[in-house]
């Protein structure tokens, strides 16, 4: 097959039984739909097998998390591309057209995303991927649409393509050849990041990633993990340092470790000061052990992506800076 639309479910079963029906209608005729289940202990197989007998079912034995439920997924997938979409998405007619069209004639690009918006206010971009992600210089990622928290109205102010340095796992159509020759998500993420590491590593092999907004969809986000849940921070925090140190190069790598040792600790404290959250002030302390713990097991791997093409993959200024100290809050006012 061309295209295989492959939505990871975990006990998501009133998003599907929402959202899956608007994938059905407005995808059937380009691709296959496929949910491949992470040991769901809810009715969502019952639902798919009920309502929704089409759709292929890949299932899981355990709960593998986002990065490794993919990849053993996608292993039973025989596509040249995979779209992969989150069961909290709403599609929209044509949606897969200009992604499939824009892969179809750029040999050179490995992945693409559509603009993603906010199914709650429709006007806006959505946290998840907006028109597309980057990197600052100090490793903290952001989007066009998105920087921190703050969330722009989508004027049409992004709608073009543009190259990006990585694509929302929310909503990204990849080459399985690319996925693959990357060796695919780092299973040990288990979810939170595994998408940039992922589009990092392509840039690396001098692969290109794009967001193309002629194509969007609707995002919910927080499905399975809110934003409020401590949980998401340790992974955030772990994760971001494990693919720093994995991806930077050399030059880049103990200047962008300290200023991240200072402002991760300055974060974690800030929580416990301001916010009086000592759950996602122990999340930090722990992501920070853990990656330290675990850094060792990376070396061999870094030492592998220092040998690939070294494209400058981050942004030449820092967002923390702009946003805080110089009140900018949008992609297009960040310098």
């Amino acid at each position: 097959m061309k295209v295989a639309i492959v939505i990871l479910n975990w006990n998501g079963q009133a998003m599907l039984a929402q959202y899956l029906p608007t994938v059905l209608e407005y995808s059937s005729d380009e691709a296959t739909v496929i949910v491949a289940d992470n040991a769901s202990t809810d009715e969502s197989l019952t639902l798919l097998r009920t309502h929704f007998p089409m759709v292929r079912i890949i299932g899981l034995d355990d709960n593998y998390g986002f990065a490794e439920g993919y990849n053993r997924a996608l292993k039973e997938v025989d596509a040249e591309y995979y779209l992969l979409l989150n069961s909290d998405v709403e599609v929209t007619h044509h949606w897969l057209t200009p992604l499939i069209e824009h892969m179809d004639a750029h040999p050179d690009c490995a992945a693409c995303q559509p603009k993603l918006l906010s199914i709650t206010n429709r006007d806006m971009f959505e946290y998840a991927g907006a028109a597309g992600g980057f990197i600052d210089k100090l490793g903290y990622p952001f989007c066009r649409g998105r920087v921190f928290d703050t969330i722009e109205q989508d004027d049409g102010q992004y709608n073009y393509p543009m190259e990006v340095h990585w694509a929302t796992g929310a909503c990204m159509l990849i080459r399985a050849e690319d996925y693959w020759k990357t060796g695919g998500f780092d299973g040990r993420f288990f979810a939170h990041s595994e998408e940039i590491d992922l589009c990092w590593r392509l840039r690396l092999m001098g692969r290109k990633i794009y967001c193309i907004p002629d194509s969007y969809v609707y995002h919910l986000g927080g499905g399975t993990l809110p934003k409020t849940n401590s949980k998401k921070t340790y992974l955030n925090f772990r994760n971001n340092l494990t693919m720093l140190y994995k991806n930077l190069p050399e030059n880049r790598l103990k200047t962008v470790m300290r200023w991240r040792w200072f402002l991760d600790y300055l974060a974690a404290f800030q929580t416990l000061v301001v916010n009086r959250n000592w759950a996602d002030f122990c999340a930090i302390f722990k992501a920070r052990h853990d990656f330290q713990n675990w850094k060792a097991d990376y070396k061999q791997e870094r030492e592998r992506l220092k040998s690939l093409t070294d494209i400058p993959p981050l942004a030449d200024y820092s967002i923390l800076y702009n946003y805080y100290l110089k009140g900018k809050r949008t992609f297009d006012s960040m310098e």
